[in-house]
């Protein structure tokens, strides 16, 4: 069976689902020739501090409050729309302030690999 050229995703009627960030709305799981996922997350102001051992993540910031930062192991950068931070395997990392994200995620988000300190 031959794949469509393309897959389109609306991201507003994707369901929410709670992260350590806020919530997240995640496309392209179960995309089998996708190697990652690409999420759209709405940054609470107490987002926790996580890693993850495989996963590398693109934080593209769409929106952010003024003043939002993130915090990337023990240091802590000043961010706002437009900017897009890499993140590797084994960051501690947390956002500090209201945003809105573009992730992208490699490879394929997994929940088991959310680590917390």
């Amino acid at each position: 069976m031959a794949l469509k050229p393309y897959e389109l995703v609306r991201f507003a009627a994707l369901p929410g689902v709670p992260c350590p960030c806020g919530t997240a709305r995640r496309a392209f799981a179960e995309t089998e020739d996708f190697p990652g996922t690409i999420h759209v997350t709405e940054i609470s102001a107490d987002a926790v501090v996580h890693y993850h051992k495989k996963l590398t993540e693109t934080y593209y910031f769409l929106e952010c409050q003024p003043g939002a930062k993130m915090q990337l192991n023990k240091e802590t950068v000043d961010v706002q729309p437009g900017d897009c931070i890499l993140i590797r395997p084994g960051t501690r990392h947390r956002a500090i302030g209201r945003m809105k994200v573009l992730i992208v995620v490699y490879p394929k988000f997994d929940e088991a690999d959310e680590w917390f300190d």
